[in-house]
């Protein structure tokens, strides 16, 4: 698809230098463009290629002053990087949202509603009395199971596999291999040493503008929902277990685990291979260090955890200070032991 200079100046806010009816097809790095791409310059140390670049366009701050000629046209925004992110969510948008009706082989269930604008892939299978709404897109092999509801312009890519009685919200998008509702982790130990399968009879709540990565697993609750809420994303390969409640805007890195019913608060942030206990609580603003371990609630808001097991920052600097120390001060009590001996003799 093919961008004027003025269209995307439109978008973006920004003002033009250069041919406002110049067309761009492509976007690229400002090292490696070509000619009819569009690139843009954030960094200062990048700033030697925009005077070579082949790009046909550059977006740039307002306050830029090149120190050479400049062939490409530019585009004068406040902030380059995050109109350059706008700039993507668009092309990647035209390029996604633009899929329409319905390929075959693939199954819709009795009562189903869909709604205008929908696209459903080759070998897609929807149960029975599904909702979904207007532009939604099913990318082939996802199943849906019966009575789901999934909201306006949410993207369910190749593989998804949603079960039955979820919920998925609007301008929502989850990627490849994930599955959603899937029975918690629920056995009851017997007398004689066996397990006992706890039936798993909720269900999963995803809210709106959420992005889950590919191969994550949500598993439904045992009774009630686990609740994934609005703006959370995930990462590729987690795992959240059931009865599990991720507040707003939280973000988790890849192969983190989650166990059951903790809650983890608003603008948490928790990066990747962390694991987290159950029925515990995190805090509003919570941030985790990678391989934390965190064991505990954390009550506090706005708090940094690291360590397995997991502490507060500025104790797991205080003991990684004595933990650097250690070879040190075993050499020191090896020299005093041996002072100690001669003094017995």
């Amino acid at each position: 698809m093919e961008y004027t200079l003025e269209e995307i100046a439109q978008l973006l806010g920004g003002e033009i230098k250069g041919n406002k009816k110049l067309k761009v097809s492509t976007l690229a790095k400002i090292q490696e463009a070509s000619p009819g791409s569009i690139a843009f310059l954030s960094n200062p140390k990048y700033e030697n290629f925009i005077y070579s670049t082949d790009a046909s366009a550059v977006i740039v701050n307002k306050d830029f002053k090149p120190k050479e000629d400049v062939k490409a046209s530019l585009i004068l925004v406040d902030d380059p990087y995050t109109s350059f992110t706008l700039l993507l969510e668009a092309y990647q948008r035209s390029l996604t949202m633009n899929k329409k009706g319905k390929e075959e082989p693939c199954f819709v269930g009795q009562d189903s509603r869909i709604g205008e604008g929908y696209y459903i892939g080759a070998f897609a299978y929807i149960g029975h009395n599904v909702t979904i709404g207007k532009n939604v897109k099913i990318y082939p092999q996802v199943y849906i199971g019966d009575n789901v509801t999934i909201g306006d312009n949410t993207v369910l890519y190749s593989g998804v596999k949603i079960y039955s009685d979820c919920v998925i919200g609007h301008h929502t998008t989850i990627h490849s291999g994930c599955v959603v509702g899937s029975d918690g982790f629920g056995f009851a130990p017997q007398p004689d040493g066996s397990y006992k399968t706890i039936p798993q009879v909720g269900n999963v709540i995803i809210g709106n503008h959420v992005d889950i990565g590919a191969n994550t697993v949500i598993d439904c609750a045992t009774m009630g929902s686990t609740i994934i809420e609005d703006g959370v994303k995930l990462d590729n390969l987690i795992q959240i277990a059931h009865n599990v409640q991720l507040g707003q805007n939280t973000v988790i890195a890849a192969q983190t685990g989650v166990s059951g019913s903790t809650k983890i608060g608003k603008n948490c942030m928790i990066a990747g291979q962390v694991g987290i206990v159950g029925h515990i609580s995190l805090a509003n603003k919570t941030t985790v260090g990678a391989q934390a371990g965190i064991g505990r609630s954390v009550t506090e808001e706005g708090t940094v955890w690291l360590g397995s097991p997991g502490m507060d920052k500025s104790d797991f600097l205080k003991s990684f200070v004595v933990y650097r120390k250690l070879p040190e001060l075993q050499k020191r009590i090896e020299e005093l032991e041996e002072k100690i001996v001669h003094l017995q003799r």
